[in-house]
Formats: C-alpha cells, structure tokens, sequence
C-alpha cells in the first residue's frame, strides 16, 4: 500500500504572490538569506504585507544551512509566537525554514504546527523544496549532510513567480536546472514509483531538456522558457516527494558535506555512472533491479526523443543526450574537472561511501548498492 500526500497548495501565474494581501492580524516571521533580504523584491513583498501584521525577519540563513544556522533561527523568534512563516530563497532557505519549524515545534509547547502555515516562496528553478517533505541540514564538524524526512515540514503554501527567477546567473540556473532533472529521473526509476509519480517526473524531464538550455543561453530574454523551467523544478519535486530518490542524491549529499561543492553540479557529475551502475551496464550485471532500472531508463530515452527500442542502446543515447546538455551548460562531467584533489578524493572515499549507504535515498535506489561497488563508482567519476 502507498499513499499520496499532495498538501501545498500551489499558486502561479504574474499576480502568485497577491495571495500574501489576504493575510491580517499574524504573527509572521520571513525566513531568508542577506542577499535576498537586499533585494527590492524582497522588500516589495515585505512592504506590501498588510500594516497589522506583526513580522519578524531572519536573513541569516547560510548556503548548506548549518545545524547551528536553525539553532539561530528559533532564537530570532523571541517572544514571537508565529502564526506564519514564509521561507523565501533557494532551497537552502527553504530548507533552513524546514529545520526551524520542526526543531521549534519540537523544542517549544506553544508552537503547535497545526496552527502554523508554512508558505515557502522558490528564488531559483531546482529544489522544488516548495513542495517537499524533504530537507537537508549540514553537521559542519562531522562534514555530513543529513536529509530531514518529516510530514510536517512540508509546506502549505507554495508561490511561484517566475519574475524572482528572471536575475538568476547562468551558473546558477545550470546547477539548479540539472538538479531538476536527476530529481526526476531518480523519481521515475525508484523502487517506490507509481503511476501518479511517473507522469510528474516525465513531464519534469521533457520540460528540462525543452527549456534548460534556453533559459541558460538567453537569460531573462527568455521568460517563457524560465517559467517553464520554474514549473519543472516544482513538479520533479511533486514526483520525488512521492517516490523518493536514490543514490546519486545520496552520494552527492555526501561528497557535498565533504566538499562543500554546489549540489546541483555534483549531481550531474555523478549522472552518467549512476545510471550505468543502476542498469548493470557498469559492471556487466544481469538481475531483476537491473533489468527494471534498464527498461525505465530506456523508457526515459524515448520521451526525449530516442527512438530506438533495444533498451541497452537507448539508455545510451540517453546518456550522450545528457552529456550533451551538461556540455551546453558549461558543466564539468568529471570531479577532477571540479577541482577536487585526488588524494583527498581518495582519502575521503570510504567516509563518503558510508554515508551514503546510511543516506535516507538510498532505500528506494532501483539496485541495492554495497561497499565495494559504490567504492568503484566514484573511482570511476574522478
């Protein structure tokens, strides 16, 4: 038996963010980044909250937001009892307003999360945290990032205006852009994929490969292709809520603790392997979770376009197409071209692979990994 929890409600279109206007008499605490906060669209949706409003702001939320970096955030509640709480950023503050609301709820009596609304508010088109029961926290002295897998800290709101995305620099949409795409096609191959969470994943992948590249060259030229990309980015994050992920997500969350390197640009280094590990076409590997991952990942090749109908051949074209894209992108496809030392690489190896082994993704990866064959996978991406 599954169950389908779809509880944001999702608000786009020009005029999303004239829901606030509706909002009288709360206590309200905004939860974003000094960047964000410095901008005037920040300020406009601030200022246009009603007068009799009590709001508090906490702009302190770092990159990969740090254990302590939630600890922060409750403290800035004060004697606030908050009754809304709108996360507005990428997804680590997102992600950050998540930890606050769970360890404050957790931590305090007068917090109860039947009372709170949790509206999140996406700067860029890759998390889809709007939508997600999903958070990633970082233990900054163990180098470990941990996933935050918990009903209540999905939102209940979720706004998308593509006119907050429009600025994003072309790294930044790259990055983001291709962690909407391996959240989709690590939704679609999971072991807990459904036929609701497959549709939102395929559309999630022809949305990526239609748009991406778009938005990437024209910018803000492009507000079609933004939108479209920005859409994606919430709807992947509908499939993966439902199906989960598997281990290029656990393994990128683990080499990110240790590397503090960009998400989005990890997954896509790891890509390439983790679907010919995952399809047995790796290590030459015939079983049940192989034959499964290889006819999905075909089925993926199709829906951008292969048309070719021996699954081992398809899921190579897929493969290229997706190099092709991380080419167009300006994206590195190797952790050497990342920069990250070798021997460190090496040193760091076993920790990394533990970690992700113990990784909240890993259980629904379509072929259950060991020791040994992940060892050989990252040896393989340097």
């Amino acid at each position: 038996m599954q169950k389908i929890y779809l509880v944001p409600k999702i608000i786009f279109g020009d005029d999303a963010l004239d829901y606030l206007e509706d909002m009288t008499n709360e206590q309200i605490v905004m939860i974003t980044d000094r960047f964000i906060a410095s901008l005037p669209s920040f300020i406009k949706i601030k200022e246009g909250l009603a007068a009799n409003n009590a709001v508090t702001v906490f702009k302190d939320v770092v990159p990969d937001p740090l254990i302590e970096n939630i600890i922060e955030g409750i403290r800035a509640f004060g004697e606030t009892i908050p009754t809304v709480i709108i996360a507005i950023g990428g997804g680590s503050a997102i992600d950050a307003a998540k930890g606050i609301i769970y360890f404050a709820c957790k931590t305090s009596a007068q917090i109860d999360r039947n009372l709170l609304q949790f509206i999140a508010i996406p700067t860029t088109s890759g998390t889809g945290s709007e939508v997600t029961d999903f958070a990633v926290i970082t233990d900054k002295d163990k180098g470990v990032k941990y996933p935050l897998v918990e009903q209540d800290i999905l939102p209940d709101v979720a706004l998308l205006d593509t006119d907050l995305v429009m600025e994003l620099p072309s790294t930044v949409t790259a990055d983001t852009g291709i962690d909407v795409l391996t959240h989709a096609i690590e939704a679609y191959v999971s072991t807990n994929a459904s036929t609701f969470s497959d549709a939102l994943a395929e559309k999630a992948i022809k949305l990526v490969f239609e748009n991406l590249p778009e938005a990437y060259a024209a910018g803000k030229a492009n507000k079609v292709a933004r939108e479209k990309m920005h859409q994606a980015s919430t709807i992947a994050g509908l499939a993966f809520t439902m199906a989960s992920l598997g281990i290029n997500h656990s393994l990128a969350h683990a080499i990110g603790g240790k590397f503090h390197l960009v998400h989005g640009r990890i997954n896509g280094v790891l890509l390439k392997n983790v679907i010919l590990y995952n399809a047995g076409l790796l290590d030459n590997q015939r079983l049940p979770a192989t034959d499964r991952a290889l006819k999905k990942y075909g089925e993926i090749a199709q829906m951008i376009g292969v048309n070719i109908k021996n699954p081992k051949f398809a899921v190579q074209q897929l493969i290229q197409n997706i190099q092709r894209l991380l080419t167009q992108l300006d994206m590195p496809q190797t952790f050497s071209e990342l920069k990250i030392d070798e021997s460190q690489y090496i040193n760091e190896r076993s920790a990394i692979v533990q970690a992700a082994l113990n990784d909240r993704c890993t259980p629904t990866n379509p072929r259950k990994p060991n020791i040994s064959e992940l060892e050989s996978l990252l040896k393989r991406t340097y």
